[in-house]
């Protein structure tokens, strides 16, 4: 707090949003000074979060995205809402409102923003087309789209023009509204400015994924009205025609500059103020900030440069030096199950810069980081299908990585730097202009001990809360520092752990994440606790993974019940307990495979996996599945997914046990059950272990005395063999005992924590574990054994109830080209008989394979 810091008298804030927001918030909390400080604000409304505008239609409501109101309520500030400033007049330091107020002020701070732009096209103003900026634009949005489908009693058909971050939120919230969309975007690519043409293209096929339609290289020429005067289609360049009930634009932002240009204050021709470092306009009593001003030939949209603006001004004002640095343009993408960001030189404009390529279009995702010339520097970055780095590596754009690029990109649970921290200087909340060192500062001198904290004391997280992530992960490493116990809080909604808000769902009875969040947390959820909750839910209440809001909840894979692939494609995968299947069934397989045009392939888990087809396909192939006696395998959900097994003593000359049969019997009993990771569970009917049970989560074995079990056994990027719990069981005893042990790990681990690194967590062990499973020690096995059977009572296959149901059917229509070949944007090779996409050593030259990745190295 600065004291006796001599601050111009009267100061007038043109513009009420999210930046006039900071600057007033940043002035007056360094100074006690009497100043006045006038905002006046055209929209008769308090400042709002308009970068969480699309939680409008999660549910959030106008008071919950308001800013701080205690801001505005200092007494030094005077806020008139729903007015506008029509004149400024520099000789005599006024400005004059359309309602005839004039006011007088020492320093005038333009913050007016911009407005949403519309394509120039005829009919870009027939009813039903919306622009996505303000509250009253989705308001309005909603209240149409709710009228309009009453009116013609069927759902809409949308489109959103324009596939840039806004865009494709704005499709989210059509669909949330039930409304088929379609992105048109005039580009080869969604997100072109911040994404190059391979991420862009991943990108493509994540969206279609998730149910919403894209069609690029598309100019739209025109609107067209219905008999009523509203819009009903949309015409392209190239002559072909889109049925649309419901358009919405999002092309872009223009400045409102119309009040400097009278004025006559420098403006750029392109649009916004002209301002220098100080953000100073051409009258050095007048500053601008945020997206009217325009610095070094751009005015960007974005809040980030909004705010750093703000507190340049703010800084300005109070009479100390700071400088505005330049537009910080990263991004990331707000939309569920959608992970993608974008951060630095992410096109490699800097002379000599390196690209260094993870590409796993498998599992839908795309890294790219761009260095310079000798590798050290961090330039930049895309992350599409797994942002989970870009809390770390942001922050480190323009310092040296202190390590080999690729420890940054291949998978490994969750990236972290691999020196573990960030230095002093680096910025986490590029928002806020937050360094790691002020996030540190917090907690050691300002007593912050969780993320919640630190965004309270420092803003960083208050914006679009890319960062709370990062902060928090410097927040615990400053809390053990100290010696202090560290949150296990599951994300900012909920400060509690994923084992307890399992027992708090669970004891509170409540079925719908609307309720438990409002009771057991706060906001409007992420991308971290809504997985988490349709977990939870699964396994308590037991209803459809696409019943009611939860779908909305689900990841992309489970949101189709099907594995995207790297074309835009689905796997299917039928379940066939214990590996069994019949003669009948292996030539149904063959036939719906040759039908359909799918390439087939044996799993390691006894399976078939058949791959290429395209989301309409999906419940064709199933009907056939489901009629030939096959249930869904699971692939693509956190749960069951196989039991393996060897012939066992039915065929096999070792065989104590029949292992088939247990391994049948398990997988019958276990199946559809949701976890906080995916389990898997071998049988082998003998000591020779053919089955391999002791790398799966439950491994079980054969002797002459019984079942041994075994638990905690992971593959993946961390091999782990299991660990034995028990010896010599009994059939009856075995099932208890896995009951118990899955049920137990279902309600205490982690979100995402597989068996293995919970058993190793567990208090006392595996002494501990056998002591709640066999002995009773916590009193709840009659709870788990009960919760157990609870699940196989009810269990429903999730294909065969979603074939019944129209409306779960629906989600599975294709609204984009549905040719009969695969994506052009591919190759393809036939090998060993069989069409399967071209590897990237077929499809580039420069490759190289690190731990059997492929890396593609550009200059």
């Amino acid at each position: 707090m600065h004291e006796n810091i001599e601050v111009a008298t009267r100061i007038v804030v043109v513009g009420a949003g999210m930046v006039a927001h900071r600057f007033v918030e940043s002035l007056l909390s360094r100074t006690r000074s009497a100043v006045q400080v006038t905002v006046v604000g055209d929209e008769g409304r308090r400042p709002y979060d308009r970068v969480g505008l699309t939680s409008y239609f999660d549910g959030a409501t106008p008071e919950e995205l308001a800013l701080d109101p205690h801001v505005f309520d200092d007494d030094r500030v005077t806020v008139i809402p729903g007015d506008r400033v029509v004149r400024i007049d520099r000789s005599r330091r006024e400005v004059r409102t359309r309602s005839a107020r004039t006011l007088g002020y020492d320093t005038l701070v333009l913050a007016t923003g911009s407005y949403a732009a519309r394509a120039a096209v005829d009919g870009a103003d027939l009813p039903g087309c919306f622009v996505y900026r303000t509250l009253d634009d989705v308001q309005a949005l909603r209240e149409f789209v709710e009228a309009r489908s009453a009116e013609l009693d069927r759902p809409l058909r949308g489109a959103v023009i324009g596939g840039g971050l806004l865009g494709l939120e704005a499709a989210g919230a059509l669909q949330s509204l039930d409304v088929e969309c379609t992105v048109v975007q005039s580009s080869d690519r969604l997100m072109s400015a911040q994404l190059d043409s391979a991420a862009g293209g991943m990108l493509g096929r994540l969206i279609e994924a998730r149910g919403i339609a894209v069609r690029t290289a598309s100019r739209t020429t025109r609107l067209d009205p219905d008999a009523s005067g509203a819009v009903s289609a949309l015409e392209f360049q190239d002559g072909s025609i889109h049925r649309a009930d419901v358009v919405v634009f999002t092309v872009g932002v223009r400045p409102r500059d119309e009040l400097a240009r009278e004025a006559r204050l420098d403006v750029h021709p392109a649009g916004g103020v002209l301002i220098d470092d100080r953000c100073r306009t051409s009258d050095a009593a007048i500053l601008a900030i945020g997206e009217v001003a325009n610095f070094d030939g751009r005015s960007v949209g974005l809040v980030a440069p909004g705010y750093a603006m703000a507190e340049v001004a703010a800084t300005r004002v109070l009479g100390e030096d700071a400088t505005f640095p330049g537009y910080d343009e990263s991004a990331k993408l707000k939309l569920s199950g959608v992970d993608v960001a974008s951060f630095g030189d992410a096109f490699a404009r800097t002379p000599d810069a390196l690209d260094v390529v993870y590409a796993d279009p498998v599992a839908g995702v795309y890294k790219k980081l761009v260095l310079s010339d000798d590798a050290q520097t961090l330039l930049g970055g895309i992350l599409v299908g797994d942002a989970s780095a870009y809390g770390a590596l942001r922050p480190l754009v323009g310092a040296r990585l202190g390590a080999d690029p690729a420890a940054y990109l291949l998978p490994s649970g969750g990236v972290e730097p691999p020196t573990g921290e960030l230095p002093d200087d680096a910025v986490v909340c590029s928002c806020a202009n937050v360094t790691a060192g002020r996030i540190r500062e917090s907690v050691h001198d300002e007593g912050c001990t969780d993320a919640m904290a630190v965004k309270a004391c420092t803003r960083a997280g208050a914006t679009c809360g890319s960062c709370v992530l990062a902060v928090g992960k410097i927040v615990g490493q400053e809390l053990t520092r100290l010696g202090r116990t560290v949150s296990n809080a599951l994300c900012e909604h909920f400060d509690i752990s994923r084992r307890q808000l399992f027992d708090a769902v669970r004891v509170s009875e409540l079925t719908t994440f609307s309720g438990i969040i409002a009771r057991f947390g706060r906001g409007r959820g992420c991308d971290v606790c809504k997985p988490a909750l349709a977990s939870i839910l699964a396994v308590l209440v037991g209803s459809h993974v696409l019943d009611g809001g939860n779908a909305a909840l689900q990841d992309t894979n489970d949101h189709v019940m099907a594995n995207l692939q790297k074309d835009g494609t689905y796997s299917v995968v039928p379940r066939m307990p214990g590996g069994e299947v019949t003669p009948a069934g292996l030539i149904e397989i063959g036939r719906i495979a040759e039908d359909f045009g799918l390439y087939t392939k044996l799993t390691g888990g006894q399976r078939i996996d058949m791959f290429g087809a395209r989301l309409e396909q999906l419940p064709l192939i199933w009907q056939r599945l489901v009629d030939a006696g096959f249930e869904s395998g699971h692939a693509y959900g956190k749960s069951l997914r196989t039991v393996k097994s060897c012939v066992g003593s039915t065929w096999c000359r070792f065989g104590v046990l029949d292992s088939v049969g247990m391994a049948v019997r398990l997988e019958l009993r276990y199946r559809g059950l949701r976890a906080p990771h995916k389990l898997k569970i071998g049988v082998s009917g003998c000591a020779r272990e053919c089955a391999e049970a002791r790398s799966k989560d439950v491994g079980v074995i054969a002797t002459e005395d019984g079942w041994n079990m075994y638990v905690g056994g992971n593959g993946g990027f961390s091999p782990r063999h299991a660990e034995l719990l028990a010896t010599g069981l009994s059939d009856d005893a075995l099932i208890r005992a896995i009951d118990r042990f899955f049920m137990y790990y279902i309600r205490t681990a982690d979100r995402l924590q597989r068996t293995a690194p919970w058993c190793a967590d567990l208090e006392g062990g595996l002494d501990g574990l056998r002591a709640v499973i066999f002995d009773d020690s916590l009193g709840i096995c009659e709870d788990l054994d009960a919760a157990m059977l609870r699940h196989v009572d009810g269990y429903e296959d999730e294909w065969a109830a979603t074939l019944r149901d129209p409306e779960k059917l629906a989600r599975f229509q294709s609204f984009v080209n549905a040719a009969e070949t695969p994506d052009p944007s591919l190759a393809y090779v036939a090998t060993r008989g069989q069409i399967r996409p071209a590897s990237a050593e077929e499809r580039a030259d420069a490759t190289v394979r690190i731990a059997g990745t492929t890396l593609a190295v550009r200059r």
